[in-house]
């Protein structure tokens, strides 16, 4: 059997420069290779000051979100099927000899894939640390940032993914090009969007509300006092507070939205009930409704996400709503409807309805080239980076990198608050 040997003489010097307590922060789990096994301990201050760095910068949805770590049996762009228990439905109890011959339901499903393994390289050659390492910043200094960018770039892009399934919610409530929280003291935006979770019989627990940085500025700024928040903490330490019942983050990966051009389109006369998701038009109006729009209804205030599109509103053609669909019926007769301009999609939503799937990228039965690799989880937001180190001629690379997929699994407890 081989064992892999290593010494990285200039990272040594840093270890003792960490703080035992900055080392106790994180969860290391040791990584295989093939044919041994051994660790990067010389690496690792270097790796753990990083992380430290990134995990104090967390962005807002991904510590927000269900996350599930071992979807390890699930490859690159496989289903992995995630069972869905359907309504239950009550009846009378009429006294009898045996019991009622019903109960049995159909179990859906939702499917979940591993759609992105991604890297950052860091690549040291032996003339550049010997520069850097005589009379220079040092190359462990560098190193520790350009770990901590690695780290930062694949958390941002996992981050983006979950901010891009705004297109999954089932209402919004707020004014397009209006921030939130722009009136002191007024917390009706929080307040209308946890009711439309509410609405929809999402749970009271594990509710999350992540919003851009234009609205955290206004809510620091407008709800900042004592006797109004109930604490100093907003005022003296710029933390978010739970606000009715919600979690109040910031992500600077809140997406705004580009509208639809649909303009005077109607519904046709067929008449839809509440709960109706799919809604034929009427050959009238111009534009397109995409996916993602949020729409009214003439005579209903409730503003609905659209789930699939129309191309062109002037031939027909239908829309689909997201679930629960329609909470005001639409009369049987042409029915006009308005696309929602341009908003910041900030995003409620209750811990189970989106789920980060992450694992460490897969490898070869055989095992590849690379000396050495270790696994560093953040316990702050459950993130587990791979770092494996591949000895070349006369240069070194690391590698920092990350496999995951993300979905919404219950569009009904996703809810957005436009600015």
């Amino acid at each position: 059997m081989k064992t892999f040997r290593f010494s990285i003489l200039a990272a040594v010097a840093a270890f003792a420069a960490i703080p035992a307590q900055a080392l106790g922060k994180f969860a290391l789990s040791q990584g295989l290779v093939a044919g041994g096994s051994s660790t990067i301990t010389n690496l690792i201050p270097d790796v753990y000051t990083a992380l430290d760095v990134v995990s104090r910068e967390l962005v807002g949805l991904i510590p927000a979100v269900s996350s599930d770590m071992t979807t390890e049996r699930a490859a690159l762009n496989q289903t992995v099927r995630s069972h869905v228990a359907p309504s239950a439905t009550a009846s009378d109890i009429t006294p009898n000899v045996t019991p009622p011959d019903d109960g049995d339901q159909t179990i859906g499903n939702v499917t979940l894939a591993i759609t992105k393994s991604r890297r950052v390289p860091i690549r040291w050659n032996g003339e550049q640390s010997k520069g850097l390492n005589n009379g220079g910043p040092g190359r462990n200094r560098i190193m520790v940032d350009q770990f901590a960018q690695a780290m930062r770039t694949l958390c941002n892009e996992a981050e983006a993914d979950l901010a891009a399934l705004h297109v999954s919610a089932s209402r919004a409530y707020g004014t397009a090009g209006t921030t939130p929280f722009a009136t002191a003291d007024d917390w009706t935006d929080a307040s209308e969007t946890l009711r439309i979770l509410k609405d929809n019989g999402a749970p009271n627990s594990g509710l999350n509300l992540v919003i851009n940085t234009a609205a955290g500025a206004k809510f620091l700024g407008k709800q900042a006092r004592v006797d109004a928040a109930g604490s100093d903490t907003i005022l003296r330490q710029g933390i978010l507070l739970p606000i009715h019942g919600f979690d109040l983050r910031e992500s600077a990966a809140i997406v705004t939205s580009t509208a639809g051009t649909g303009a005077s389109a109607t519904t046709n006369n067929a008449g839809y009930a509440i709960g109706a998701t799919t809604i034929t038009l009427a050959s009238a109006g111009t534009g397109t409704i995409v996916a993602g729009d949020v729409i009214t209804f003439a005579g209903d205030t409730n503003k609905y996400v659209v789930v699939t599109g129309d191309t062109d509103v002037s031939n027909g053609g239908t829309v689909v709503l997201a679930a629960p669909g329609l909470r005001k019926a639409i009369a049987a007769s042409a029915t006009n409807i308005t696309v929602v301009a341009a908003a910041a999609r900030n995003m409620a939503f209750s811990r189970n309805a989106l789920v980060l799937a992450t694992r460490v990228p897969a490898l070869p039965e055989e095992g590849d080239s690379a000396e050495d690799r270790q696994i560093v989880t953040d316990p702050r937001s459950g993130l587990s980076f791979e770092v494996a180190m591949y000895k070349q001629y006369r240069q070194v690379q690391y590698e920092v990198s990350l496999a995951w997929g993300v979905k919404c699994v219950k569009p009904e407890h996703l809810a957005l608050l436009l600015g």
